[in-house]
């Protein structure tokens, strides 16, 4: 019972790390480009990166079944080197929550360096600091309080991720079994003394995460 009772915890944290990276580096870097750059295309494609939190899962695994599946491009291309379809493993669970999480961390990003006073950059560009220097010793140091928000929102959001997952990634256990479709099939076979171990546990983290974000704000 308790290997089964941990698998997916264990699986659920180690999608939710690798999709924190992903979501945190990519977050971070574009929240930087679209609060200091302007360009053509900037609203449509910040709108596309918010889309996320307002589609329906159902409609956000659809699109990765369409993008990443056995009949598309890149399905096709994938399954050509490493010699196996993406969907349905791990790897999808990774995707499918880092897709969910991505405008969390993008838009609180991009707030965190937009609260930034530009003549503080400016300054360190005047003393011989070039673009790099400026944005690691800088910028990043400024939007510290805002980045450490959007990678445990960012974070607590890939770890409750359901429906993409489900669609995208399936309902395996020991394969791609996440705690929220644990929950979901436990509460379907009657098991409820497992559900409420599972919940309790995915309570305990994410309020954990969440304490963490707010004692730093204060």
């Amino acid at each position: 019972m308790w290997n089964h009772f941990w698998e997916p915890i264990q699986l659920s944290i180690t999608v939710t790390i690798a999709a924190s990276i992903v979501v945190i580096i990519t977050g971070t870097m574009l929240g930087y480009l679209f609060a200091r750059k302007a360009f053509k295309l900037k609203l449509l494609l910040e709108t596309l990166f918010m889309l996320p939190l307002v589609l329906p899962p159902s409609v956000i695994g659809f699109l990765l079944i369409v993008l990443f599946g056995n009949q598309s491009i890149f399905g096709k291309w994938i399954k050509a080197i490493f010699g196996q379809s993406l969907i349905f493993t791990w790897y999808a669970a990774v995707i499918a929550a880092s897709v969910v999480a991505f405008p969390l961390m993008f838009q609180t990003a991009k707030a965190g360096f937009q609260a930034i006073y530009k003549g503080i950059e400016e300054a360190a560009i005047d003393l011989g600091a070039n673009s790099k220097q400026v944005f690691f010793r800088v910028s990043l140091p400024l939007a510290k309080k805002a980045l450490l928000a959007g990678c445990i929102l960012s974070g607590t959001r890939a770890l409750g991720e359901f429906g993409a997952t489900l669609m995208f990634a399936g309902n395996i256990p020991g394969v791609t079994q996440t705690v929220p479709t644990a929950i979901y099939m436990a509460i379907d076979n009657g098991n409820m003394f497992l559900a409420w171990a599972w919940v309790i546990t995915m309570m305990g983290l994410s309020f954990i995460l969440i304490y963490i974000v707010r004692s730093k704000e204060n």
